[in-house]
């Protein structure tokens, strides 16, 4: 396997002293789990920062090995890590991602929304205004695995509904994609509601 594309970083984790285990998401390969030599090392670290745009050049041997990585930065979510809210829902989507997509299955209409959901979430001037795109986001990665969600949208007016229906579909996804792992992953969802509930209706 080789190939090389932008990817989305969604998750890193430690292995051995100085390398990381990153699962990235691509538009045409899907979520795939990559070791990066150095990853925790000083020019790397900042790199894989859940959220990040990435250009990886991935390549292994065999389909059923795990693929060495190499990245290089193409879009910075660093600034936003010192702001509550931003950081939160960074936080929540990378982790839902990370958590809830199998691997090597190509979601393109995923990865152009979490694209455009995260660049939203940097942007905008406060979580009005990116609100509704996480719920949308996470609307359609239920519905892209398969489980038929009933949620009708809220008014963007209506800052009590939009919290609601944020409730109603989160009980989704600890029921269904997060029911073995809701834990860990859910308290990141969990922690992003506390910041949403502070803002004035």
């Amino acid at each position: 396997m080789h190939f090389r594309a932008p990817a989305l970083v969604c998750a890193t984790h430690a292995h051995g002293e100085t390398a990381v285990i990153a699962r990235l998401l691509t538009a045409d390969h899907g979520l795939v789990a990559a070791y990066v030599a150095g990853g925790r090392g000083r020019q790397l670290r900042p790199v894989l920062i859940p959220g990040n745009a990435v250009d990886a050049d991935l390549r292994s041997k065999t389909e059923s090995q795990l693929p060495f990585a190499r990245v290089e930065l193409l879009q910075s979510r660093g600034p936003w890590l010192t702001e509550p809210l931003p950081a939160a829902a960074i936080a929540w989507v990378t982790a839902l991602t990370a958590s809830a997509l199998p691997e090597r299955h190509p979601y393109p209409a995923l990865y152009e929304a979490l694209s455009a959901l995260i660049e939203a979430v940097c942007m905008a001037p406060s979580a009005r205004g990116w609100a509704l795109a996480l719920l949308s986001y996470e609307v359609l990665l239920l519905r892209e695995l398969g489980y038929g969600v009933p949620v009708q949208r809220p008014d963007p007016s209506d800052w009590a509904a939009i919290l609601d229906a944020f409730d109603r579909i989160g009980r989704e996804l600890a029921r269904y994609p997060l029911a073995d792992r809701r834990r860990d992953v859910m308290a990141a969802r969990d922690l992003l509601r506390e910041r949403l509930k502070r803002i004035e209706g």
